[in-house]
Order: structure tokens, then C-alpha cells, then sequence
């Protein structure tokens, strides 16, 4: 089948976060300018360069005060110019799914899914103390994107990585080693996926140097 966007896709849901999947899932702590914290997953994540490290996420929601429908983690990250992204791992796939509702502002979703804080370092922000790694992040630049109505924020965060936190113990060999915590993606409708098993592929030309900067 083909579909214009513009037409619609006729189908019973729509396979666009299907099709562009497994998305890493980006765990987005920030505090507000009063210290209230805020945690809440993101699927449209991604690391977009390495050196330096950046990363991106999308928000979109209502932009008129604050409520369930507004997404407190733009809202922070606009006030504050911080956020820390966690890593979610098998263990904590059902604590992150707790924290993807829609709740008040006062809400601390930390509290809420009986998540242990811990400080980060370069930043005034909490980070998941059992996240398997935690990137530190300062605004880089906000990139307002189209939206469906005027009420809404459609918008893409750049995250310049300032701190990095890795859990020792997942660490073989000087590898962060995936397989010893089960990342988790998010796909279509409401699959996610994880990851249990690696291969490797050599580029063309030989050797890993390249792979491995």
C-alpha cells in the first residue's frame, strides 16, 4: 500500500511509530526553578553526535498553564536550561511506564513510581540512582517544529552532554556492556522491545577504530 500523509493511512492505527522503530527511550529528569522535580519518557530520543556529545528528544503537548496535558519536563528544561536523560533497563521498564502518565505538576514522579534520586553533579537536576547510565544535559537549543493547533508546543530538545554516570558494574572489558541490563525500546502501538542479544559487523576496509572512538 501507499498513502499520502495528507490523506490519511485508512488503516486502524496509524503505523508511523511502527515503522520507524525500535526508538531508544530517553528517561527526561528535570526541576523546576522551585526545585520540584519531574520524571517522564520520551521514544523520539536519540543520541545526534558524538563529539562533542549531543542528544535530542521531542515534546509534544499543550502549552497553556500546567496540568496532565503540559509537559513539565519542557516547561523545566525552558525555566531551568537543565535536564539528566536515564537510561531505562529491563528492571525498571515498569517503573518508567508508571511515570509516562499524565500527572499534576506537584507530582514527583520519582515518589510516585518508588524511584531512588541521586544527585547529579554538573547540573541542579535528580537523576534515577538505579538507571544503568545518566547523561547530564544543558540546553543547547529548543526547535519549534509544526503543530496541530495553536495551544500545543511541538518542539525538538538539544542536549549538550556534560556529565556522564555509568553503573560500574555493567562496564566488561572498558565496554558498556548492553547485554548485563537489557536496554529498552519503545515501538509501535503499545509494543516496546528489549535487548538481549549483540552481533557485530566489521566496516568496509577492515578493523574497529572506527566503531569504537
Amino acid at each position: 500500500m501507499h498513502y499520502r500523509t495528507q490523506d490519511g493511512h485508512g488503516l486502524k492505527h496509524n503505523p508511523f511509530k511502527a515503522i520507524v522503530a525500535p526508538r531508544p527511550i530517553g528517561w527526561i529528569s528535570s526541576r523546576d526553578a522551585a526545585g520540584r522535580d519531574n520524571l517522564a519518557p520520551y521514544s523520539f530520543f536519540n543520541g545526534v553526535a558524538d563529539s562533542p556529545p549531543m542528544i535530542m528528544f521531542s515534546v509534544t503537548g499543550r502549552k497553556i498553564g500546567r496540568g496532565p496535558e503540559v509537559k513539565d519536563s519542557l516547561s523545566n528544561i525552558r525555566e531551568t536550561g537543565v535536564f539528566a536523560v536515564n537510561i531505562v533497563s529491563w528492571e525498571l521498564k515498569d517503573a518508567m511506564n508508571l511515570t509516562s502518565g499524565g500527572y499534576g505538576h506537584e507530582e514527583d514522579e520519582f515518589a510516585l513510581a518508588g524511584l531512588e534520586k541521586a544527585d547529579c553533579v554538573e547540573i541542579d537536576c535528580a537523576r534515577v540512582a538505579a538507571a544503568p547510565a545518566t547523561l547530564e544535559c544543558r540546553l543547547w537549543k529548543e526547535v519549534s517544529l509544526p503543530k496541530a493547533s495553536e495551544d500545543t508546543d511541538n518542539a525538538v530538545i538539544l542536549g549538550s552532554v556534560v556529565a556522564t554516570h555509568i553503573d560500574e558494574s555493567l562496564l566488561t572489558d572498558g565496554i558498556f556492556d548492553l547485554e548485563k541490563f537489557h536496554p529498552v525500546a519503545r515501538c509501535g502501538y503499545k509494543d516496546y522491545a528489549v535487548v538481549r542479544e549483540l552481533f557485530q559487523m566489521t566496516r568496509p576496509g577492515g578493523g574497529d577504530a572506527p566503531n569504537l572512538r
